[in-house]
């Protein structure tokens, strides 16, 4: 008799439960998959599902997987009134406001001292897996991945449509004078798939130090807006001492994440509506201005205003 497995699709934020037997395939399992969410298979992709290092063909029985119970798949894909959805929706959408973000007359939290004791907390149990050494002499970026590099939301099948335009560019523009790091309020695994995904994990032209996932971050309390989850630098300054706030930024579509760094962060558009913006989006195209600007004539990134950023290098 066939063993049962219990896998976890992931897809569009929420997790769904299958179960099938080893002798069944990929083919099956996409079937399965389509049945809870309606997606087609030849629509899926099943970003971390592996067989000797690639995609597996539908062909492939699940037992040659040697998939642990209760393994999670991670999948992109469109339904397809969706589809149809973004070829009639107006072009000048609005952008959607985030009412949890935080505005720049908040009350300053970066030097409470709770906050600051989880911060040495976090310098010292996170784990911090490094991809590429640290260079001497050069200051850091830290970027965040939703809506900030990709739409992760948009409807698309491939990479190269949820990337935001000149990814690849901004990103070997600033690789001259920056290390760069990765942080995202996701899991681990998560992230490494979605760099694979968009080519940026083994790109020639320059290299990413580190990630960091959302065990890297802290919980701080607003009074207007409640606990909230946080990226403070702190934890990545406490563990390279050659950064600090005089040579550090972030890029993040999200006020709130560098709450504990306000003079450190600046508030990126959000790349979202993919198949619309993609033409006319060119905000990493400036921000590699800015970011050559901030490394020729700035010696304390934190002693800038960074939302005039564009009055620096438009």
């Amino acid at each position: 008799m066939d063993s049962i497995i219990k896998l976890i699709i992931k897809w569009s934020g929420k997790e769904y439960e299958l179960e099938l037997t080893e002798s069944e395939t990929v083919s099956d399992l996409k079937n399965t998959i389509h049945k809870k969410t309606c997606v087609r298979p030849e629509r899926q992709k099943l970003l971390n599902l592996k067989f000797k290092g690639k995609a597996p063909d539908d062909e492939c029985r699940l037992s040659q997987l040697k998939l642990k119970p209760g393994f999670k798949i991670m999948m992109m894909g469109s339904l397809e009134e969706d589809i149809a959805e973004v070829n009639t929706t107006p072009i000048d959408i609005p952008e959607v406001v985030n009412d949890l973000d935080i505005e720049e007359d908040e009350i300053a939290i970066e030097n409470r001292e709770e906050y600051l004791a989880k911060i040495d907390k976090r310098i010292k149990d996170y784990d911090v897996k490094i991809l590429n050494q640290p260079r001497e002499g050069k200051n850091l970026l830290v970027l965040d991945i939703d809506y900030t590099l990709f739409d992760h939301r948009s409807v698309a099948e491939t990479g190269a449509e949820l990337m935001r335009p000149y990814l690849h560019e901004f990103l070997t523009a600033a690789y001259e004078d920056y290390d760069i790091v990765i942080w995202s309020a996701t899991g681990m695994k998560w992230i490494d798939e979605k760099m694979k995904l968009l080519g940026v994990t083994n790109n020639p032209n320059y290299k990413i130090m580190f990630h960091l996932d959302s065990l890297a971050m802290i919980s701080v309390h607003i009074p207007k807006y409640g606990v909230m989850q946080v990226k403070p630098l702190g934890v990545i300054w406490g563990k390279f001492k050659q950064y600090s706030h005089k040579n550090t930024i972030m890029f993040d579509d999200i006020r709130r994440n560098f709450i504990m760094n306000p003079k450190n962060g600046l508030k990126i558009r959000p790349f979202r509506q993919a198949h619309f913006n993609r033409s006319k989006d060119e905000e990493l195209l400036h921000l590699s201005k800015y970011l050559k600007y901030l490394a020729k004539n700035c010696n304390d990134f934190s002693s800038i205003n960074h939302r005039h950023w564009e009055g620096k290098c438009l």
